[in-house]
């Protein structure tokens, strides 16, 4: 049977052990997050540049 001091000291470690498995997702979702950002701003750049030359592209053939 467990006594008080047991019982207080097993359910600090199960709190702690529940707390640092959030302070992990949350870190995990943090790196996800960034790679995705990153991605994003890589397709944004690209597209950004070639939608760019083809607008060049469209005025210099209407004469403008």
């Amino acid at each position: 049977m467990l006594d008080l001091r047991t019982s207080w000291t097993l359910l600090r470690a199960l709190y702690a052990s529940a707390h640092r498995e959030e302070g992990q997702t949350m870190a995990e979702y943090g790196v996800v997050l960034a790679l995705i950002t990153l991605a994003v701003i890589g397709v944004f750049t690209t597209l950004g540049t070639q939608i760019g030359a083809k607008i060049t592209g469209v005025t210099k053939a209407l004469g403008g």
